[in-house]
């Protein structure tokens, strides 16, 4: 009786932290796996010498137009710098797809952002100072939270909840 007494102490000790740690890890994927995208996304453009955007998909063939990231995310060329994939053009192909997530976490854009397109140059276009893209848990969870910022110059960086662009 006592063993399964001291179990069941360190079992109600254990399982919350262990959920945190499932939901930490969780947001570390898909916020690693987001700037791995916008990585590729730069390097092509300049590889190619063109625009390339990523952008929310649900499909992952056309853009959303929202600033809900959640639902997935494509990367493709996009010479006449549309911010929005025009399926009838062959030069307008698709380089990248993420599908959305399953569990119930929500990834939205500060600054109405619906897509994110990179110069031949490696700059970010269009953008009016810099962005903001925060992941949160479902429910909320301030220890959990992360948030990728990208200014002008095109480079992402991962922000921590309690840093003063995270909101």
């Amino acid at each position: 009786m006592v063993v399964l007494a001291i179990a069941a102490i360190l079992m109600a000790v254990a399982v919350p932290s262990f959920a945190l740690l499932i939901q930490k890890n969780r947001l570390a994927t898909q916020t690693n796996a987001f700037i791995g995208d916008l990585q590729f996304a730069r390097a092509e453009a300049i590889k190619q010498g063109q625009t390339v955007t990523v952008c929310a998909s649900s499909d992952g063939s056309s853009c959303l137009g929202t600033t809900t990231w959640n639902t997935g995310w494509i990367v493709f060329a996009d010479p006449d710098n549309s911010k929005t994939r025009d399926t009838t053009k062959v030069t307008e192909a698709v380089l990248r797809r993420q599908a959305g997530w399953t569990a119930s976490d929500t990834f939205t854009a500060s600054n109405s952002i619906a897509a994110i397109s990179y110069s031949r140059d490696g700059f970010a276009l269009g953008l009016t100072g810099t962005i903001t893209l925060a992941m949160r848990t479902n429910p909320s969870n301030a220890q959990t939270t992360r948030c990728v910022t990208l200014s002008l110059v095109g480079r992402p960086q991962v922000v921590s909840p309690n840093g003063s662009n995270c909101t």
